[in-house]
């Protein structure tokens, strides 16, 4: 099932008489049970890809989907309510708040969409058992690696059911045993039939994906995994 879709979506940022294309137009579609990668180097608008799927920003041309709305024209309050009930978000940096516990962290979406805290708590505990991280229910984001972070986040983003992930290198600071932990669980999550999008450079993941969608210069095209990791292989 369609979860996004972009069609001749653009971005174009200017400064004075200058013009900076962070994207070119750019067509595709993103469906249930994915875990595509959106993968290229640094300021190659792979992130800027990522923000027109998160509804963080406009397109500049063309036009975005997400969860059947068309978010041209949407105001602020009707582009972050989108965004709190239909798409979680997982960073590189965790994000989470420092003084509350792990399990007022996953509460917190739940709270603001204005359910009661019972109910808050309920999904918190479930979304962290289902992460493996329910032991850790009373600690502060500082007593844990950086792997049971980057957990806790992942548990955060989706306690209130999005069908869309959206993870801006959720990897990069991890070592390899957490990396394989948590990509496991995203597999996961898109086989249970969300759509995962994980923006990275980090070439350890690809065995983890789905689909590539390579971002270079502001160009966004699929590729296969099988002709990517050729090209790989062969730039060695």
């Amino acid at each position: 099932m369609e979860i996004a879709r972009l069609e001749g979506a653009s971005k174009v940022y200017k400064s004075g008489d200058t013009e900076i294309v962070a994207l070119q137009p750019t067509n595709f579609a993103i469906n249930t049970e994915e875990l595509g990668l959106i993968i290229g180097p640094s300021g190659s608008g792979k992130t800027t890809l990522l923000s027109l799927l998160g509804c963080v920003i406009y397109p500049s041309t063309g036009k975005v989907w997400v969860n059947g709305t068309y978010t041209a024209g949407l105001n602020d309050e009707r582009m972050a309510k989108l965004r709190l009930d239909g798409i979680g978000f997982v960073f590189q940096s965790f994000n989470l708040i420092a003084p509350l516990t792990v399990e007022q962290n996953v509460m917190l979406p739940l709270q603001l969409q204005g359910k009661p805290d019972s109910t808050a708590r309920k999904a918190a505990r479930i979304a962290l058992e289902n992460l493996g991280m329910i032991h850790r229910l009373a600690s502060l984001p500082k007593m844990l690696s950086g792997g049971e972070q980057q957990r806790v986040a992942i548990a955060r983003a989706l306690v209130a059911d999005p069908p869309l992930i959206l993870c801006d290198e959720p990897t990069a600071s991890l070592d390899v045993s957490s990396v394989g932990i948590v990509m496991t669980k995203l597999q996961e999550l898109a086989k249970a039939g969300k759509a995962v999008i994980v923006v990275t450079h980090d070439q350890r993941l690809i065995p983890f994906a789905t689909r590539i969608i390579e971002v270079a210069n502001g160009t966004a095209k699929e590729r296969s995994k099988m002709e990517y990791i050729k090209d790989i292989e062969s730039a060695i």
